[in-house]
């Protein structure tokens, strides 16, 4: 498989992206999820790779029509000659790994699955996490910060999508998936990238208050 009409593929798909999933945080995911599978040194490198790279070619906060993205991409499978085993991988991988979907059950993911969904969840956090979650948070017309939205516990996938801060996105989302990551190697990354946010919202506090 020629992993360059892959890349193509996703390039085409997501060049009008304005959520921060676009194809340049495809790349990053990829390129962690490659990083990830070397140091553990298990996993099916071309799953890997193409669940990475697919992870958000269907989901519905990158795609209007689900369902049309989903028959598309049953169809580059068979032509990029993907084995039928590997395609229904693939699709339980990336139909899977998102937070949202994790939040009433855990999904049990197989390795293939946690070192993609560590790669895609390390991209939200850390510095360039911090810049996507406004880059969104802009997207969607959500306020940087309000103290009139609270921080909502026990989130549905329904609250999810709700509207509220993007600071407020820290607490409920950001700051938790640290001990969330299924490897090692990905926990040690993730804390480093949470102490980061955290020095970052106390900076943000501290310039908060002093223009209330």
């Amino acid at each position: 498989m020629e992993i360059k009409l892959v890349e193509k593929f996703v390039k085409e798909e997501l060049i009008n992206d304005c959520t921060g999933h676009d194809f340049m945080h495809v790349q990053r995911v990829a390129n962690m999820a490659f990083k990830l599978k070397n140091q553990l040194g298990t996993g099916d490198s071309e799953v890997i790779i193409l669940s990475a790279y697919l992870h958000d070619i269907i989901d519905d906060k990158v795609v209007k029509n689900t369902e049309k993205a989903k028959k598309l991409l049953i169809k580059k499978l068979k032509f990029w000659n993907i084995p039928t085993a590997k395609q229904d991988q693939i699709f339980d991988i990336i139909e899977h790994i998102s937070f949202s979907k994790n939040l009433k059950e855990k999904y049990t993911l197989p390795i293939e699955g946690q070192i993609v969904q560590d790669a895609d969840r390390l991209d939200a956090i850390g510095a360039i996490g911090i810049a996507r979650a406004f880059y969104y948070g802009g997207y969607a017309g959500n306020p940087i910060y309000d103290d009139n939205f609270i921080i909502r516990k026990n989130l549905t996938e329904d609250d999810y999508r709700n509207k509220n801060t993007v600071i407020n996105h820290f607490y409920e989302k950001l700051l938790k998936l640290e001990s969330l990551m299924n490897t090692d190697v990905a926990k040690l990354i993730a804390r480093r990238r949470t102490f980061f946010m955290k020095q970052f919202l106390d900076e943000f506090f501290k310039e908060w208050k002093v223009n209330e």
